[in-house]
């Protein structure tokens, strides 16, 4: 039970390891337990802020990476932008920032000012970038609105090309190997341990004249004070 190993539980599974590596281990080793419940909450963390994110927004997605230079001055390429769900397409006006799917195809998510309003039943708006004003823009419907852009953070989207192939698979290598290596240390240094309580002999009576009086040291060592003998 004592074996580091129980850790890879919280680090793969997260919270649901981290239940189980502690319903296994309370009983045997209390603190092995807590620290494995504590991993697989660190590790879950980040997946608890995004449910959060996708419940308060209402979309399934509420960030999103400006990748054209078309919405250029208000938002420039890497800026992240927030989008809110909740916001009605029936409550979208003109000058509002919205995002949608391609109306030609939902193969691609665009990012669009509001510039005009064609049809309030069913209600249709169109679309274009602020860079090129002039562009035939697009045509968007009730089916297509995925949202309305309601904050901004600049620049920070330029972390997104981290997470790009291959670095993406590099960095996935470098997690696993990183609790991979600590784990191993752990169970190095375990091994030590168990090795040198294993060496350590106890012995119940004397080997010699098999007397009770046996003393077992700290060092490994044990005399007997009935016969002398020290081993």
């Amino acid at each position: 039970m004592k074996s580091p190993f129980w850790y890879l539980l919280p680090a793969f599974l997260g919270i649901i390891g981290g239940v189980i590596a502690y319903a296994i281990l309370k009983n045997n080793d209390p603190q092995k337990a807590k620290r494995a419940l504590l991993i697989g909450l660190i590790v879950t963390i980040p997946f608890f802020v995004w449910t959060g994110f996708t419940i308060s927004s209402g979309t399934s997605n509420p960030f999103y990476v400006v990748a054209t230079s078309g919405m250029i001055p208000v938002l420039q390429v890497y800026d992240i932008i927030v989008i809110q769900g909740h916001e009605p397409f029936e409550e979208v006006q003109v000058g509002d920032i919205i995002v949608f799917d391609r109306p030609s195809d939902h193969n691609r998510v665009i990012v669009n000012r509001v510039t005009s309003i064609i049809n309030e039943d069913p209600k249709v708006v169109r679309t274009h970038v602020d860079h090129n004003p002039s562009s035939s823009g697009f045509k968007v419907g009730e089916g297509d609105y995925i949202g309305k852009v309601e904050y901004l953070i600049p620049k920070v989207g330029y972390i997104t090309q981290i997470l790009k192939p291959p670095m993406n698979y590099i960095l996935i290598v470098m997690y696993v190997g990183i609790i991979l290596g600590v784990i191993q240390s752990k169970h190095q240094k375990f091994k030590k341990i168990s090795n040198s309580e294993a060496s350590t002999l106890f012995y119940y009576e004397c080997p010699k004249c098999h007397s009770g009086d046996i003393q077992n040291n700290p060092d490994g060592s044990v005399n007997c004070p009935s016969c002398g003998y020290r081993g």
